[in-house]
């Protein structure tokens, strides 16, 4: 009697664990087609890049998170420089681009801030409308031409709407990879912990390869919009070049959220011809 008691015992615990793995399951497909229906359902059409992009917030929205993020930017490169020609050089020929480009029609206030860092090689754009440079870089730079192609890039990032395509995107990865791990994640089973690692690791090079293409996209629109302004759009690849000298150290492109500088230069000489099929005009501002 004994025996057969153990034996029911058993049998109703392997039934329950069973039980329990499938509702797991099912709870993390539920998860996982909630997440997928959320994102794709978030669809707006980009006039400027002429692509439906899925994103998360709205215009106004990026703006007053531009704005409130921008003072802690700002800080963390050691504030705005004290160089006051500088600055005005910047914002001049930022607000030159705007106005003479795409750019000017979106919905987005631009502001251009020098960064006291000269130590950092850097120049980014927080959603909005809100450009930053470093000393670090704007010093290295020899021309009009390379300060509007740099500005002209990170312009392009507002326009095209990155940081409000990476939101959704954080928020789609966010509920696939908690649906993975839930799914396969067993506290009884040491081993299955390495299985929720590499469903992190999936959401995460998934994400690198988005910034990748978001760099590329941007090179392609601040070619076209620092020629929409006047300049030389061969003025880019001086800008490569002069990152490139810069780096000390490189990893892998794959693993990069930014494309190595020559391939960048690639896609930007590729740009510059669609934009002139008969070579670039005389005139231009370098």
């Amino acid at each position: 009697m004994g025996v057969l008691m153990s034996d029911r015992t058993d049998s109703q615990v392997s039934s329950g664990r069973g039980s329990g793995l499938s509702l797991k399951i099912i709870i993390a497909l539920v998860i996982a087609a909630f997440s997928l229906i959320g994102y794709f359902s978030q669809t707006s059409y980009n006039p400027v890049t002429q692509q439906k992009q899925h994103v998360a917030i709205t215009p106004d929205q990026e703006i007053a998170l531009g704005l409130q993020s921008a003072p802690e930017m700002s800080h963390e490169y050691g504030g705005d420089a004290n160089d006051s020609a500088g600055q005005q050089r910047v914002s001049r020929i930022g607000q030159s681009i705007v106005a003479n480009s795409d750019a000017g029609k979106t919905p987005y206030k631009f502001q251009f801030h020098l960064l006291a860092d000269n130590q950092t090689i850097n120049a980014f754009a927080l959603p909005g409308g809100q450009v930053f440079i470093t000393e670090g870089l704007y010093k290295r730079l020899n021309t009009p031409g390379e300060l509007s192609g740099v500005l002209a890039h990170e312009i392009g990032h507002v326009v095209a709407r990155h940081s409000a395509q990476h939101i959704a995107k954080q928020q789609l990865t966010q509920g696939l990879t908690g649906a993975a791990v839930l799914a396969t994640y067993d506290p009884n089973d040491p081993k299955s912990r390495n299985t929720a690692e590499v469903a992190a690791l999936i959401g995460t090079v998934v994400n690198l390869k988005f910034g990748r293409n978001d760099e590329l996209e941007a090179d392609k629109l601040g070619v076209r919009f620092e020629s929409d302004a006047g300049y030389d759009p061969r003025s880019m690849i001086k800008v490569m070049e002069i990152l490139q000298n810069a780096s000390k150290t490189r990893i892998p492109e794959f693993f990069s959220t930014h494309p190595n500088p020559e391939h960048r230069i690639e896609r930007i000489k590729e740009a510059i011809a669609a934009k002139y099929p008969d070579g670039v005009p005389q005139g231009l501002k370098e």
